[in-house]
């Protein structure tokens, strides 16, 4: 499809998900009709989105992945949080000032289609995808370790197997039965990390039992505060960005509430704080209990930190809530791969079948196809667990970089394209636009720069690259075939 009939999904007024034209292209009378979409129901409620947008900033990698931006950065991590905290804060705010003012499923991947072409739709919405559906595969692959520690009488692949039925399950039922789910997930991370910072807290200030208060002994000992220098603090903040991932999804689910745009902008005055309490607060609490060098804040932070004020058991607890957790985001990730690949065919880029909608409003065979990765995945990791799927992990490791890319630059062309035109203005907008919208961009930009230049994270950039380049240039090649 041409520039000029590019078609996004939007909630009409009845409830339901339409095709509505791009809006900043002129009348054509000779472009081909938009493919009709089939509706969506509104059956998430309010309560379901606040917990998806909460539990989507306590993810796996939260709680699985800080011991690597820890050993880079040793106790400035706090400040690679900050910073990477910042970034994603601005990122956010741009997603929810486009979402705000045109909530559609696809979310970016239709934004940035209306701003600069449907290549860059189709590019955002295969590579988010793709990202999705190897995060699940690979979120199974740790829940069937974790269950294997557990009960080792059980091979893996059976619990990943398991799994992945499971959350298949929940995804082919009503919408509303992904966000009871969910909500329940997200409930238990959000009240286990809360009790982790509580407790954490009260040790640090030494008013717990028998928890001497370590005052800035592990701050500013075992090599300072900047163990490794500035190129620590780099390492770490790359390492940051990469848990922050999977705020998103929200926007993607808001377009099945009861009120989007009220949801995204509740979900966009809340990241603040979010990212404040659970991602800054708990990295303090760590490197303020703990050596940054000792093997616990290496290898399991969290669990760690609770053996260090006597919490009996505690790397059983975190084997539950990292448990739980990984469930969560597959449960997510299945549902926020199949919304993006719906949107996708609805736009003309993914193959039609997979867009058919069941009597209850669900996309089946979107969701089968964003799931059957997770099964091939139970064969890969037996097969070749150190070759093949890695090569999926590296593909995949660059990609959220280059989707808050396309998220920057779409915000920056669709505000100043409805200045222009004397659009009202969206209820929630982007800070001191278009200064904070290009430092985003810039920061995004250094932060691959720090990527190209380490060797550990270059083969991530490099292979995440030539998947995009492959797509953008697939993207192009459509685009001009549906203008003639």
């Amino acid at each position: 499809m041409s520039h000029r009939t590019v078609s996004m999904l939007a909630p009409s007024p009845d409830g339901t998900a339409r095709a509505t034209p791009d809006a900043s292209a002129a009348p054509d009378s000779s472009a081909a009709p938009a493919r009709p979409a089939t509706a969506l129901p509104r059956g998430l409620k309010q309560r379901h989105l606040s917990m998806i947008a909460l539990g989507g900033a306590v993810g796996a990698g939260l709680f699985v992945g800080s011991g690597v931006g820890i050993r880079a950065a040793g106790p400035a991590i706090v400040v690679a949080y900050v910073l990477a905290g910042g970034l994603v804060l601005l990122v956010m705010r741009m997603l929810a000032e486009m979402s705000a003012a045109d909530p559609a499923t696809g979310s970016f991947s239709v934004h940035a289609a209306k701003a600069l072409g449907p290549w860059a739709g189709l590019t955002a919405g295969w590579l988010y995808w793709s990202l999705l559906v190897v995060s699940v595969a690979a979120e199974a692959i740790g829940a069937a370790d974790i269950m294997t520690g557990l009960l080792p009488g059980i091979p893996g692949w059976t619990w990943m197997a398991l799994f992945m039925a499971a959350f298949t399950g929940s995804n082919l039922a009503a919408v509303r039965r992904f966000g009871d789910l969910e909500f329940w997930f997200a409930g238990l991370k959000v009240t286990a990390i809360c009790v982790f910072l509580l407790l954490g807290a009260l040790a640090v200030a030494g008013l717990l039992p028998g928890a001497a208060a370590p005052g800035t002994a592990h701050l500013t000992g075992h090599g300072g505060f900047l163990p490794h220098g500035w190129h620590g603090l780099a390492l770490g903040l790359v390492a940051a960005v990469f848990a922050y991932g999977g705020l998103e999804t929200v926007t993607i689910a808001a377009a099945e509430s009861a009120d989007p745009v009220r949801a995204v902008g509740r979900a966009a005055r809340t990241v603040v704080w979010r990212i404040c309490l659970f991602y800054i607060g708990s990295m303090a609490v760590i490197v303020t209990l703990l050596p940054w060098d000792s093997e616990s804040a290496r290898t399991g932070p969290y669990s760690g930190a609770l053996e260090r004020i006597g919490v009996p058991g505690a790397g059983r607890v975190m084997d539950a809530v990292v448990l739980v957790a990984l469930l969560s985001a597959m449960n997510a990730n299945i549902y926020g791969s199949s919304r993006m690949l719906y949107s996708l065919v609805h736009r003309g880029d993914a193959p039609r079948a997979l867009g058919r909608v069941t009597p209850g409003g669900v996309p089946r065979n979107a969701v089968l196809a964003s799931a059957a990765f997770g099964f091939a995945a139970v064969v890969l990791n037996a097969v070749w667990p150190g070759t093949v799927f890695r090569f999926l992990l590296d593909a995949v490791g660059a990609t959220i970089l280059i989707v808050w890319f396309l998220i920057g630059l779409s915000q920056l062309r669709l505000r100043r394209r409805r200045v222009r035109r004397g659009d009202p203005q969206p209820p929630v907008r982007m800070w001191l636009f278009p200064h904070l919208t290009r430092l985003a961009l810039l920061g995004i930009g250094a932060v691959l720069v720090v990527m190209a230049l380490e060797p550990d994270s270059r083969t991530q950039l490099v292979c995440t690259g030539a998947w995009a380049a492959l797509l953008i240039v697939c993207g192009l090649v459509r685009g001009r075939g549906k203008a003639r």
